[in-house]
């Protein structure tokens, strides 16, 4: 059985706030878990956990067999204990020391030749060596983060703990780094846990996401898994999908389902009871817009629709629709204008029964 990070605790507050975590992560090699959520839903309390900066009250927390922390037995090992690494979302340098001596404070236990080798080898890792004369204040966000990262794995920590990782970078450099940061993670060669409430982040670095909203984890599992296939609406809204209406089955035929949204009714593959409610969740990428219906194609749905909304997004165009309920899409700005669209317009609103995922009310 391969090493793993086991972890089952709660964690309690005053004014009634509970934190409630259960994971199960490999403990050996380079894996990405990416704790996904709004602000305040317990993300960071779960990191500090693991990190012993917080006891929980209940649990138990175990790393490649050893136990950290156990409530009954009364273990609660210290973070230096721990061997891991935490990134700190304002990246806690030290201003007064240089690049070189932020990593070296790490690393004071070691002989001063092993310490050399190492700060030279995670300097040329991580090509940092025209800044390592330099002052924190002297850094760019990117150059700080990049630091930051370097010094909390130059220990060769068993796990790496990042909280929000990239929320101090202003837009640009946020996201230029976020396909760095990847890269490095993966170098690194150990499992890394990162807080993060950007949905591009979470798809960017993870291998395996756990969604949370008030204190409890309410789906994990792969990237593609989660965000495609929300278990209920509450993920479905916290992971962005736009169009999250409830209908009712009105017929199966051949593993599609026939679905009444108010005056609308929809096709969307998947299996359950006739006359059930269900959660139908579709995202924006999914829906095309047009001025008239399709001549061909295997699209099950075409709904006429009133365009109320247009919102430019850059490279995109976000628009929503009235087609017997609120939809949204998200088509190119080259289509939009295309397209001439306006508010109060008439158009045709498609999306594939494959592309709407169907949730029934009574697994909630």
């Amino acid at each position: 059985m391969s090493a793993e990070l086991l972890a089952e605790f709660v964690k309690r507050f005053a004014a009634h706030t509970v934190i409630r975590a259960a994971l199960r992560r490999p403990a050996e090699g380079p894996s990405v878990t990416v704790l996904f959520g709004p602000s305040g839903c317990g993300k960071t309390t779960v990191l500090r956990c693991l990190a012993g900066l917080e006891r929980p009250e209940s649990g138990r927390i175990e790393f490649g067999g050893r136990v950290w922390f156990d409530a009954e037995q009364g273990i609660s090992q210290q973070p230096r204990q721990r061997d891991v690494g935490f990134l700190f979302q304002d990246y806690a340098l030290f201003p007064h020391l240089n690049v070189e001596k932020n990593f070296a404070y790490g690393l004071r236990r070691m002989t001063a030749d092993a310490r050399g080798r190492r700060v030279e080898e995670v300097m040329t890792r991580f090509r940092l060596d025209e800044l390592r004369d330099r002052r924190v204040h002297q850094l760019s966000g990117g150059q700080q983060q990049r630091v930051a990262l370097a010094r909390a794995v130059a220990r060769r920590p068993q796990l790496l703990l990042l909280d929000e990782p990239l929320s101090a970078l202003d837009g640009p450099t946020r996201e230029e780094l976020r396909l760095e940061l990847r890269a490095l993670l993966r170098e690194v060669n150990a499992p890394a846990i990162v807080v993060t409430h950007d949905v591009i982040e979470a798809v960017t670095l993870a291998d395996h996401v756990v969604v949370m909203e008030g204190g409890e984890i309410r789906q994990q599992g792969a990237v593609e898994e989660v965000f495609s296939r929300p278990v209920d609406s509450i993920v479905a809204r916290i992971v962005g999908i736009e169009t999250v209406v409830r209908g009712r089955v009105s017929s199966m035929r051949e593993g599609t389902a026939a679905v009444a949204v108010g005056p609308t009714t929809l096709k969307a593959v998947g299996t359950c009871d006739v006359n059930h409610e269900v959660d139908l969740f579709i995202r924006a990428q999914d829906v095309a817009i047009a001025r008239t219906l399709p001549l061909e194609g295997s699209v099950q749905n075409h709904l006429p629709a009133v365009v109320k909304t247009i919102v430019p997004e850059g490279a995109l165009v976000r628009v929503v629709v009235d087609a017997g309920f609120p939809m949204t899409a998200l088509i190119t700005k080259r289509a939009h204008e295309e397209l001439h669209l306006s508010p109060g317009e008439r158009v045709v609103a498609s999306v594939k029964a494959a592309a709407i995922h169907l949730v029934p009310r009574s697994r909630r």
